[in-house]
């Protein structure tokens, strides 16, 4: 009898091992790499249409510059691994820039006009202020550069900022796929077991949510007596609710996923992202410039609200639940 005890244990053991696998490969296979192939094949269609047009206005440029940032927001909560390398999160995506040195780089690059910089390798070293969709968003929406003189460097400049995503997106790929996710399959690597893949694919579900409470929402709303809607993510270009909704519903199948067989855990995690979902959809406000004003703020406090109860019950449900904790993170600096 303690024999079969035994091997029925070890079976149980092996089974819950095969289980816990199968989640991370469905979080690769579904998730993570085809969503990091969709921010290669965008930003690689942006490169090719910046070098056939420079106009900040023009619509196919201002289209596949949608794209690709649309592909970025939705993988933008996974800051570990690749994305994590050589800082290419920061060189894709420099925001907040609570300093405002986004603009001030811009300023330099266009009144030095140095060619060096429109090289790979020149523009690779220079200042992540300079780089990436949040330095080009001011490029093709902001009035103070989307005609700046010289109007030649300019579009050079533009094209050289989509080539440079372009590369960012691809060396991220190819580390996923060369190597990456093995590590994460089969827990080696940086990974000791199953436990700490499952932590670091936790950890970036919160992440998000974090972004999304913190930044995306608490960044503009700042307080009742001091809203700060210049402070919304990417304004400029009226994707702040965009980008709200993008994350939510990139972040609800990867919290589903982790929730495994609970079946009533997976019923209430659904409930609780359908609730922000549905209300940032409806906030219809691009910028969010309606935190600064009254009669809908509170619409958007409400959707930040929304937010924190959801980011609770993931640390006190799902997080007992698969045995982990949240830890720090990417926004916390470490």
């Amino acid at each position: 009898m303690k024999h079969l005890l035994f091997a029925l244990a070890a079976s149980l053991a092996l089974v819950t091992t095969a289980a816990h696998a199968d989640v991370v490969d469905e979080i690769l296979d579904d998730q993570i790499l085809p969503a990091m192939q969709a921010l290669v094949d965008s930003s690689q269609d942006l490169a090719e249409t910046a070098d056939r047009t420079c106009q900040p206005d023009a619509a196919p440029l201002q289209n596949a510059y949608s794209q690709a940032f649309n592909d970025w927001t939705r993988v933008s909560h996974l800051r570990f691994g690749p994305t994590e390398t050589n800082n290419r999160a920061f060189a894709l995506a420099f925001w907040p820039d609570s300093r405002g040195k986004t603009p001030k780089t811009l300023a330099k690059h266009l009144r030095d006009a140095d060619p060096a910089l429109l090289t790979p390798q020149g523009f690779a070293q220079s200042s992540i202020a300079g780089r990436g969709f949040y330095a080009l968003e001011f490029m093709l929406y902001d009035a103070s550069f989307t005609s700046a003189e010289p109007a030649e460097y300019r579009c050079a400049l533009i094209a050289t900022m989509a080539r440079d995503i372009a590369a960012k997106a691809e060396a991220i790929q190819q580390d996923w796929q060369q190597s990456y996710a093995a590590q994460m399959r089969s827990a080696t690597g940086r990974y000791q077991d199953k436990t700490e893949v499952k932590q670091e694919l936790f950890k970036s579900l919160n992440t998000g949510l974090q972004m999304l409470a913190d930044m995306r929402l608490g960044r503009p709303l700042g307080s009742f007596d001091k809203p700060r809607p210049k402070r919304a993510e990417a304004w400029r270009s009226g994707r702040s609710q965009h980008h709200i909704v993008l994350a939510l519903q990139a972040l609800q199948p990867l919290a589903v996923a982790l929730a495994q067989d609970d079946d009533d855990l997976v019923a209430r995690l659904e409930a609780a992202f359908q609730k922000p979902i549905l209300r940032a959809l409806r906030l219809e406000d691009p910028s969010l410039a309606g935190v600064a004003d009254p009669a809908k703020r509170f619409r958007i406090e409400a959707l930040q609200q929304e937010v924190n109860e959801l980011r609770a019950l993931i640390e006190s449900d799902l997080g007992p639940a698969l045995g982990v904790l949240a830890g720090f993170n990417a926004l916390d600096g470490d």
